[in-house]
């Protein structure tokens, strides 16, 4: 009797568990659906001002520009549309955005003397992704003229296959009222775009010229055009083309000296026709507002303007109620001060995600000299890169990504996105965990990913000619293996959402409340995980027993490949000085640093799915890097870390230069808080004398005699992603007993502050984040406008306040 009682307990209990497992894969199916629609969407076009676009290969695109056009002389030069450094703005960005509700952008735009605000919302419904709409204002600035002429342009666009007509009736003189389109295609289904007349304190500039009689301002202007697909991007350049010819018809009509104001004069002509791209302009007199609107014909009813302000309404709480609830700032940094700059900061962030699509150019020519075995590889190399024998277009590929900055590099670049995911795990793990599969599946064959994704013609618009090319032997720092720390450390923790009032929890926290949910994506990328980790060995690995190094590990060495006198691009640390000439032998602390944080994370993820054989390998690994860091880096009269290289007497050698590269170990978790290197560490980054500034830690230590010299890229300046690591390994051992604890939290603290307080004040003063900060003065410098990694700021912001005994000052 028991044992039919067991085996019927048995049975009941197998039919829960596949119930279970049914309910919990009918929840991840739904969820990862839901995810995929509020993804759908966006401001995905990051190098514009503004633009819409779907992640969906050519697909419909949309854009916006706008100038001042009170001037004939200045009109060419005031049109906005692509992000750009020193174009007379006081600051421009995201206040507040959430990549699956929308948000607010203000455009500080000083030299067309107007603020422009776009706020775009997600309306949820339908089957194809849902609906979206933006509120385009102008509000002028304070010096600006009593009238204050702007034209704003919205431009609509359908590249590949599917359809996007006007459905307005064709009248020479504009559209009354709003501007109606309609298109179709295959992923999105049949859709509406209109573009609404906006409310009656809208005005239009006066007739003033007969050739209002034709062309009234009041109304809305429409051209369509056939435009090649590869060409749609060059909206701007369209423009001026179509514009110039009705430019010149309306001088060759009334003549120079008789010519229409140039607000009249800069406007497309009224052309309702078919096409796959519609120019809509508008001609404001003073402040304006008008809604975009796209309404899915698969939603339950078409979006209107009132919806679009209760979305508005609705976004802008929500995402006020998430931030004080993930990444609200702590002590001292919970002052109303620094409130916006945080919120800002991290819009930016999660604002500048694009989607991009198109070919990358490569050589795979393979030429034995980039294996750079000989010495003066560089040259041999420089010789096969000229040849080009095997460099071609490969694609095309796509990429979801955030981006360094909008302005300057608006593409996705390895080592930068580790980074930029840091602050937006917290906010969206399964957002973050999107991305990392975009980027890796990228991967080739072998298990390389190209350190810098030009995809297409107009990403490369932006990148000169001689660093397109990317090459499959160069490699780059391996930061997306932080996000899979993260996730181990959420799940360990059971850090979720639960409890939480967003009713976007369950989605943004899918992975974390259900950790098989988790295991399972991380079972699927496992393979190229490892393919990735071991063609970093393959490929960049170090020469030990050629030259009889003394070291546990004769395998546990690496070297740069991509190396030339002035660079190491491929470390991302670009001109830090490095032993000179370079060397076949040399090995590099930062790389070696790299690989043990990266044997850690595959080491974790492997006993995280339960790949216990793997966990052996890998805990090896791990080992012999760590011994093998002090056997062949650590420098006993110099007291640190330095990179290695072969001398005229073919002995191994250290050539230290104090600096990021000096305390990469740390900066990487690799020295535990009882390492007898751990204080000299300590020495060199709190010394004013070599790392430490009232700005940040230098790249460089001031004592160098390359201090501050040649490109002065990281050969002084102070960078956030470097000091954000050296921050969080602080706090680390700040928690962890042993010798250094009270000292490490006191440098934690002062750090921390150092940092924030000098980025706020740039941004107060400037308008915006920056891509490095001069240790002398704090100012910042280089790339405007700098929100990836600069934005670590926010995650520093929503550390912990420490003690100086470590205690966490909320426990006390």
């Amino acid at each position: 009797m028991i044992r039919l009682w067991r085996s019927s307990a048995l049975a009941v209990f197998l039919c829960w568990l596949q119930l279970a497992l049914a309910k919990d894969q009918a929840v991840l199916s739904e969820n990862t659906k839901l995810s995929n629609e509020t993804l759908l969407w966006g401001p995905y076009r990051p190098n514009l001002y503004f633009g819409v676009r779907p992640r969906i290969p050519k697909s419909l695109t949309t854009g916006l520009l706008w100038a001042k056009v009170d001037s004939f002389t200045e009109v060419q030069n005031n049109f906005r549309h692509t992000c750009e450094q020193h174009e007379g703005m006081a600051g421009y960005g995201w206040d507040e955005y959430d990549v699956r509700l929308g948000g607010r952008q203000t455009i500080h735009d000083a030299g067309n003397k107007v603020d422009i605000t776009t706020e775009f919302v997600k309306i949820p419904g339908g089957s194809h992704g849902g609906s979206w709409g933006v509120r385009i204002k102008g509000t002028p600035r304070e010096d600006a003229p009593e009238h204050l002429v702007t034209s704003v342009i919205f431009y609509a666009a359908m590249e590949g296959l599917g359809s996007l007509q006007v459905s307005n009736e064709a009248d020479d003189l504009g559209v009354e009222g709003t501007v109606r389109m309609e298109g179709s295609s295959n992923e999105l289904g049949d859709f509406a775009l209109e573009v609404t007349e906006g409310p009656e304190e809208n005005r239009h500039p006066p007739a003033s010229h007969k050739s209002s009689a034709s062309k009234p301002l009041d109304r809305t202007i429409v051209s369509s055009l056939q435009v090649e697909e590869a060409n749609i991007w060059q909206a701007k350049a369209l423009l001026f083309q179509h514009m110039k010819t009705e430019v010149d018809q309306m001088i060759e009509l009334y003549g120079n000296e008789n010519a229409p104001p140039p607000w009249q004069i800069f406007t497309v002509a009224n052309n309702i026709r078919e096409g796959n791209m519609h120019l809509v302009q508008k001609v404001f007199d003073g402040a304006f507002e008008f809604d975009v609107i796209y309404s899915s014909g698969s939603a339950p009813e078409p979006v209107t303007s009132q919806v679009i302000s209760g979305a508005i309404e609705s976004a802008t709480k929500s995402f006020s109620e998430r931030f004080a609830r993930v990444l609200a700032p702590k002590a001292p940094f919970d002052k109303t001060k620094y409130q916006g700059f945080a919120r800002s900061m991290f819009s930016n962030l999660i604002g500048g995600i694009g989607y991009f699509y198109g070919d990358a150019i490569v050589d795979r020519s393979y030429a034995p000299e980039y294996e750079e075995e000989n010495e003066g590889f560089w040259e041999e190399t420089a010789e096969a890169r000229q040849r080009h024998g095997a460099v071609k277009l490969e694609g095309p590929a796509e990429l979801y990504t955030s981006i360094p900055s909008r302005p300057f590099f608006p593409r996705g670049f390895l080592w930068d996105e580790g980074f930029h995911l840091i602050p937006i795990a917290d906010w969206d793990m399964d957002l973050t965990l999107d991305i990392v599969k975009s980027w890796f599946n990228l991967i080739d064959d072998d298990g390389w990913i190209g350190r810098e994704q030009i995809l297409g013609q107009e990403a490369r618009s932006k990148v000169p000619a001689e660093f397109q090319v990317q090459y499959p032997h160069y490699a780059n720092p391996p930061t997306l293996f932080l996000i899979f720390d993260s996730l181990v450390d959420k799940l360990q923790k059971h850090s979720t959402g639960k409890g939480s009032a967003d009713p976007l929890e369950s989605i943004r926290s899918a992975h974390l409340e259900n950790p098989e949910n988790a295991k399972d994506y991380l079972r699927d990328l496992y393979p190229l995980l490892k393919r990735h980790y071991f063609w970093f060995r393959k490929t960049q690995w170090g020469d030990v027993k050629t030259y009889d190094r003394d070291a546990f590990s004769t395998k546990e060495a690496y070297r740069w490949r991509g190396r030339t006198p002035a660079h190491i691009l491929t470390s991302g640390l670009d001109d830090y000085p490095r032993p000179q000439p370079p060397h076949p032998g040399e090995l590099h602390t930062d790389l070696i640093s790299w690989m043990g944080m990266m044997t850690r994370s595959m080491r974790r993820i492997a006993e995280t799915i339960g790949e216990t054989d793997d966990v052996k390998e890998f805990q090896g690994y791990e080992n012999a890097i760590i011994r093998n860091i002090d056997d062949l880096h650590w420098d006993e009269k110099a007291q640190t870390y330095c990179d290695a290289t072969i001398d005229d007497y073919e002995e191994s050698i250290h050539v230290c230069h104090k600096g990021y590269i000096s305390i990469f170990p740390f900066l990487t978790g690799l020295l535990p808080a009882d390492s007898p290197r751990l204080g000299a560490i300590l020495d060199l980054i709190s010394d004013p004398e070599e790392m430490w500034s009232p700005y940040g830690l230098r790249s460089l230590s001031l004592s160098s005699p390359n201090y501050g010299t040649g490109e002065n890229y990281w050969r002084s300046p102070v960078w956030m992603n470097i000091n954000y690591l050296a921050v969080k390994a602080l706090f680390d051992l700040s928690q962890s007993r042993g010798p250094h604890q009270q000292r490490t939290s006191r440098l934690y603290t002062d750090l921390r502050k150092n940092l924030v307080d000098n980025v706020f004040r740039g941004w107060e003063r400037t308008g915006f984040a920056w891509e490095q900060y001069n240790p002398e003065t704090g100012e910042g410098q280089r790339t405007q406008h700098f929100t990836g990694w600069t934005s670590l700021v926010v995650k520093i912001m929503a550390m912990p306040d420490v003690q100086s005994d470590g205690r966490l000052r909320d426990e006390l």
